[in-house]
C-alpha cells in the first residue's frame, strides 16, 4: 500500500516530464522537484509513513494478542521496542529513498545534469531521513503510551505540524518540520505557487537543526523504551 502511495510522486514526475518535453512546462526540473519535495515528501509522505508504522509498533501486538509471547522472549522490553523501531525505520527508509531518487532523476536527468547535482539529492534524502527518524520516534512513543494513538498522531502530524510552522518568531520552532525546512538547500529561492511554504520561515542554523532532530529522536525513543518496560498492557479477550 505505502509503496503505491510513494509511487504517486513517480507518476507525477513522469507526467510533468512529458509536458516539459512537449514544451508546455517551462520551470526547471530542480524547481519542480523542490515543490514536490515540500508538498508531497516533507508535508505528507514521511509523516504518513512514520504515523502508521510508529503507532502500530505496540498496538498491533496488543490487538493481535501476541504481546505476552513477545514479552516472554529472553530480551529486555527496551531492546524489543528499539528493535521494532529500527526495523520500521529500515522499511520506511527504503520506500522513501527509492521513490525520492526515481522522482528526482525523472525530472532532472538530461543533458544539463551535472555530477554536483548528485549532492542536492543526497542532501534532500538525508534531511527526509532525519525527519522520518524523528517522526517515527515520536509516534512510537505515542504507541507505547496510548491505547489509540492514531488520532493524536493525525492531529499532530497533519494539524499541529502544518499550522505552527507559519507562526512568526520562536513559536514555529516547536515543530519538527521547522528544522527540516531549515536544512533544505536554497530554501529562500522557493518560487511560484508554493513560495508561501517558506514565507514565515526563520531558519535555525544547520548544525543546531541536526542536533535538535537527533535529540528529538533519541529522547522520544528512550521514553518509549522506558514506558514499554514498566507499563502493563491490557489484553482483551
Amino acid at each position: 500500500m505505502f509503496f503505491l502511495l510513494g509511487s504517486a510522486s513517480i507518476l507525477l514526475a513522469l507526467i510533468i516530464r512529458f509536458y516539459r518535453l512537449a514544451g508546455q512546462w517551462t520551470e526547471s526540473g530542480q524547481i519542480i522537484f523542490q515543490n514536490i519535495l515540500m508538498v508531497f515528501f516533507l508535508q505528507f509522505l514521511i509523516v504518513i509513513l512514520a504515523l502508521f508504522y510508529g503507532t502500530s509498533i505496540v498496538s498491533e501486538e496488543v490487538e493481535g494478542k501476541t504481546l505476552p509471547y513477545l514479552s516472554s522472549r529472553p530480551l529486555s522490553r527496551a531492546s524489543i521496542i528499539i528493535g521494532k523501531y529500527l526495523s520500521s525505520l529500515a522499511v520506511t527508509s527504503i520506500m522513501l529513498v527509492s521513490t525520492l531518487l526515481i522522482s528526482y532523476f525523472i525530472l532532472n536527468l538530461d543533458r544539463d545534469f551535472q555530477l554536483q547535482d548528485i549532492w542536492t539529492i543526497v542532501r534532500y534524502a538525508l534531511v527526509l531521513l532525519l525527519g522520518l527518524a524523528a517522526y517515527l520516534s515520536f509516534f512510537t512513543f505515542l504507541s507505547t503510551w496510548l491505547a489509540r494513538p492514531i488520532l493524536l498522531g493525525l492531529a499532530f502530524g497533519f494539524g499541529w505540524e502544518n499550522i505552527i510552522q507559519y507562526f512568526p518568531g520562536t513559536t514555529q520552532k516547536l515543530s519538527i518540520v521547522h528544522y527540516l525546512k531549515s536544512l533544505l538547500p536554497q530554501y529562500s529561492s522557493a518560487s511560484g505557487r508554493l513560495s508561501f511554504l517558506f514565507i514565515r520561515l526563520e531558519p535555525t542554523a544547520d548544525w543546531l537543526a541536526v542536533l535538535i532532530l537527533v535529540l528529538i529522536t533519541a529522547v522520544f525513543l528512550a521514553l518509549a523504551a522506558l514506558l514499554f518496560t514498566f507499563k502493563e498492557y491490557l489484553i482483551q479477550d
